[in-house]
């Protein structure tokens, strides 16, 4: 497995067959890791398509697989960005407390900007009702 990101706060590696794991550590590991799984989970039953998706589940190891959502968006603008959360909290009522650029990547598949890293989000009522 490729190694994407090794922090205090996490480990995030990539497997050969693309698919993203995630493995939580640090303070509130496991309340990091429940967050990021039920905002993954109410963002896939709202239809939002530019978001990983949630594969498994290990909540006794704080870890999970979640598809792809392409590669870290470097040149992507604050500004641009700042419209991307705006969208994803206006469409899909999830508000992200971490919406910073480096929290944006490019899918090629999709033809459009994802937005990852859940694990500090709010889930707001669903504005479709």
């Amino acid at each position: 497995m490729k190694e994407l990101k090794d922090g205090i706060r996490s480990l995030v590696r990539i497997d050969f067959g693309g698919r993203v794991h995630k493995r939580f550590r640090g303070t509130g590991a496991d309340q990091r890791y429940a967050t990021e799984v039920d905002v993954l989970k109410v963002l896939e039953q709202r239809g939002c398509p530019y978001v990983p998706r949630l594969l498994e589940e290990h909540p006794g190891e704080n870890y999970f697989v979640s598809s792809n959502c392409g590669q870290t968006a470097s040149q992507i603008s604050k500004s641009r960005s700042d419209e991307l959360f705006a969208e994803l909290e206006r469409d899909y009522g999830v508000r992200h407390l971490d919406a910073e650029p480096r929290n944006v990547t490019y899918s090629p598949t999709l033809g459009r900007f994802c937005l990852i890293d859940f694990e500090l989000a709010e889930i707001l009522p669903d504005p479709k009702g």
